[in-house]
């Protein structure tokens, strides 16, 4: 049984965790509103965007002079995963979740005879699958030092992924990241950049229209960027997935804490009782022996 001193030190050890998860979890509400807002706000464009690609996209089809991005390689033998999770921790299962659906994405594709790749985007999402897929490892970008992320961020990742593409060493990328939903729901993605990939429907009212210049040359221009903007889209939900994560966790957190508190101050208060009242028989037993 504990002494009562190491109760006390037990108690004012989780008081002292309990004013980090609160703090930690004020902090993350304050950056929730922001990245949310920023999140639903670049939903509207990206639809669009994606929409007007579509129309492009139906409209140009296969035909000869598609751009390569458009049709692929005419392969799928090598995939690249882009799997993008947070920098920091304590976001309860936000990185986990991403990283559970990319590694068993991963092995789904190596049971079926392909050949796939891991470009990380965020430390905890490349420790958590380098136990089990290191040697897919091919790159990793680090933004522990972006206190915003911004377009640049994407369009750098983007510029890279279209290095490697050019230079053939996968014929199909796909981004895993999280889709934000509410504070205390979050959903694990996955999405095809390479070769461009719509949802049926998306962009039919665009093909009754005239393109001037042809549809491969806006293409040609286009689908580039589309890879940036969904790549900026995906960090953009990333960011208020992880705060929203966060917050939901930390206040887990501080309220399991005050819950350990309670019992441990009765585990003291009853020890203390206990204490007293052993000395106060000692007292009267010795006073009786006299």
């Amino acid at each position: 049984m504990p002494s009562l001193k190491d109760l006390k030190n037990r108690i004012e050890s989780v008081k002292s965790t309990r004013k980090i998860t609160k703090a930690m979890q004020m902090v993350a509400a304050a950056k929730l509103r922001r990245a949310q807002d920023a999140a639903e706000a670049s939903r509207p464009y990206t639809e669009r965007f994606n929409a007007v690609l579509g129309g492009l996209a139906a409209s140009v089809g296969n035909a000869e002079g598609a751009p390569k991005l458009l049709s692929g390689t005419g392969s799928d033998k090598v995939h690249m995963m882009v799997v993008m999770t947070a920098e920091r921790g304590l976001c309860g299962g936000f990185n986990s979740s991403i990283a559970k659906l990319a590694k068993a994405r991963a092995l789904e594709l190596e049971a079926a005879g392909h050949t796939v790749k891991i470009l990380t985007v965020g430390k905890k999402g490349r420790e958590a699958l380098k136990r089990d897929l290191e040697d897919k490892f091919v790159g990793h970008v680090d933004l522990s030092d972006v206190k915003r992320v911004g377009y640049d961020n994407a369009a750098a990742i983007g510029k890279d992924l279209l290095a490697r593409f050019d230079a053939g060493e996968f014929d199909v990328a796909t981004i895993f990241f999280s889709r934000f939903q509410s504070v205390i729901s979050q959903t694990p993605t996955a999405q095809q950049v390479i070769p461009a990939a719509f949802e049926e429907g998306e962009g039919a009212e665009d093909t009754a229209f005239d393109y001037e210049p042809s549809e491969q040359a806006i293409l040609a221009d286009l689908l580039p960027r589309g890879v940036s903007t969904q790549i900026f889209a995906a960090l953009l939900e990333n960011g208020a997935s992880e705060q929203g994560a966060r917050m939901s966790a930390m206040d887990n957190a501080t309220r399991n804490a005050g819950e350990m508190i309670d019992k441990l101050t009765i585990q003291f208060n009853r020890s203390r009782q206990a204490v007293i009242t052993n000395e106060l028989i000692e007292i009267i037993s010795g006073a009786e022996a006299l």
